[in-house]
């Protein structure tokens, strides 16, 4: 089990460094994603092609953008991501949770959930 959830995790990884970190939305689709693709943000269609038009519109919008991993948490077909994304330089950028849903080691479900970074906080704790 400790291995199908370690494979999760990698694939995940390499999905997101594949898609934003070196801006190739479309292979990452090809080799990441499932035969179909639920998305679960109420701003996004289902299937590959409209996460690589939003990928492609990102990076055209904010070509300096990027996301920061900052951990991932896998249990059974569900892995975590929690990443920086910041979009422009000197930008405080937003906390995303992505959580995924994963078929044969493929990706068929995806939730999101994304809160800007506030310039003062009530502790000192950071978003991450």
């Amino acid at each position: 089990m400790n291995e199908l959830l370690e494979a999760n995790k990698r694939t995940i990884q390499d999905y997101a460094e594949l898609a934003f970190d070196q801006r190739k939305p479309e292979e990452a689709v090809a080799k990441y994603q499932g035969p179909y693709y639920r998305q679960h943000n109420p701003g996004a269609a289902d299937g590959g092609e409209p996460f690589i038009a939003t990928v492609k519109r990102m990076a055209q919008t904010y070509p300096d953008f990027r996301m920061e991993t900052k951990r991932i948490i896998a249990e059974g077909d569900y892995v975590v991501l929690h990443s920086h994304l910041i979009l422009k330089p000197g930008d405080r950028g937003m906390a995303v949770v992505d959580i995924f849903r994963l078929e044969n080691g493929k990706i068929v479900e995806h939730w999101d959930v994304v809160q800007e970074v506030p310039e003062t906080s009530a502790n000192n704790n950071t978003m991450f």
